[in-house]
């Protein structure tokens, strides 16, 4: 059974059934409705913490989707279960197919370099201070995209960015 057939609560019986009728109104193939579904079914599978259920979803969204832009973001929550489990390489690689889908897409920069951050703490940590060194680099120019892309987003990111000195641009909301 479709996940969108067991959502046990009124708000995602509601959510289902509005998102449907949207879905039946779109003037688009049948192809595309089809990926949404998936994609949907995998968003709520994410929800739910039922990652493996979410991937098969999103696995079979990406087959039928031919939109770049929708692709990305299917990309993108891949790269968000990966990164959850502790994948962080295969993130990592989700994470720059999205951002090669589509450009503008900060969140997808900004997980980069927290993942980057991330492993710049462990090398520290290991006494590895170039290793860190390189991947605070890294960290700070994906930061750097991610608030040129959304300047009102990533304080943190750009406290510690003029904290460390890695940026002198300043941001004014």
């Amino acid at each position: 059974m479709p996940r969108t057939q067991r959502n046990d609560n009124f708000i995602d019986k509601s959510f289902t059934v509005m998102a449907d009728i949207i879905l039946k109104m779109l003037p688009t193939n049948k192809k595309a409705k089809e990926a949404f579904v998936y994609y949907r079914d995998g968003m709520s599978a994410q929800a739910d913490g039922e990652y493996a259920e979410a991937l098969d979803n999103y696995n079979e969204a990406l087959r039928l989707e031919e939109d770049p832009y929708d692709r990305s973001y299917i990309l993108y929550n891949m790269g968000l279960i990966y990164a959850s489990n502790g994948e962080h390489e295969q993130a990592l690689d989700f994470y720059d197919q999205a951002i090669e889908l589509n450009p503008r897409l900060p969140q997808a920069f900004n997980n980069i370099a927290v993942i980057r951050h991330y492993q710049g703490e462990q090398a520290k940590e290991a006494g590895e201070e170039e290793k860190a060194e390189d991947y605070y680099s890294k960290a700070a120019e994906y930061w750097k995209e991610a608030i040129r892309l959304a300047p009102n987003n990533y304080i943190e990111a750009q406290n510690w960015l003029k904290t460390t000195g890695r940026s002198t641009m300043d941001v004014y909301f």
